[in-house]
């Protein structure tokens, strides 16, 4: 299984996915990898987002893994449908600890320095910083990446394809993640590689 730093790196944006309809998968996936964005995590919101996972997988070129992913049980979960990386909104010990024993590549939502020392004791370095826009915007992760040099970042919440670019001019921010892509509902492949050809282009 890849780190999650390697996985980071595959694009400048990470499409957040919600999968109302189990359809709507794999024609979502093609038109995302087709676009450029390797890198699809499918947030655990909907009955769909598990069968989804399994489906995507099977997309060539496409690295799939679960968001929102809140305790140990949906981790269980989130691994046996596939996922290759697991994605959290916050960063509690058990789900941590789970993580971290199950060898995935893990990347814990933090929105404070308090966050991010926890993460670190558990020899955590990579994190989302979410919500991003909510919880300060780009001078509260500008304060925090001065105190924490070693630590890397995927702002995720409220970014859009205009902001994106101020995100990711920041050194520690190795991608963001972004629900502009991938709009819920049926999909227009076109318009979706479209827009991802666009994100992949923004580093």
């Amino acid at each position: 299984m890849a780190a999650i730093a390697e996985i980071m790196q595959l694009a400048p944006v990470i499409p957040v996915i919600v999968i109302d309809e189990v359809e709507h998968a794999v024609p979502l996936a093609e038109a995302l990898v087709a676009g450029g964005l390797r890198v699809l995590e499918v947030t655990l919101r909907t009955p769909a987002a598990l069968e989804a996972i399994k489906l995507m997988r099977q997309v060539e070129g496409a690295v799939v893994g679960a968001g929102t992913v809140l305790n140990p049980g949906q981790l269980d979960y989130a691994l046996a449908a596939g996922s290759e990386f697991i994605v959290s909104p916050g960063l509690t010990e058990p789900l941590g600890k789970a993580a971290i024993a199950s060898g995935a590549a893990f990347l814990p939502g933090t929105a404070n320095a308090g966050d991010i020392m926890r993460g670190l004791d558990m020899g955590l370095t990579h994190f989302k910083f979410f919500p991003a826009a909510a919880a300060g915007g780009l001078p509260a992760l500008k304060a925090l990446a001065a105190v924490f040099g070693d630590v890397r970042f995927c702002p995720t919440g409220g970014i859009t394809e205009e902001t994106a670019p101020n995100w990711l001019a920041l050194a520690q921010v190795l991608c963001v993640g972004g629900s502009w892509i991938a709009p819920r509902g049926p999909v227009d492949k076109a318009a979706v590689e479209s827009a991802a050809r666009r994100a992949a282009a923004l580093r």
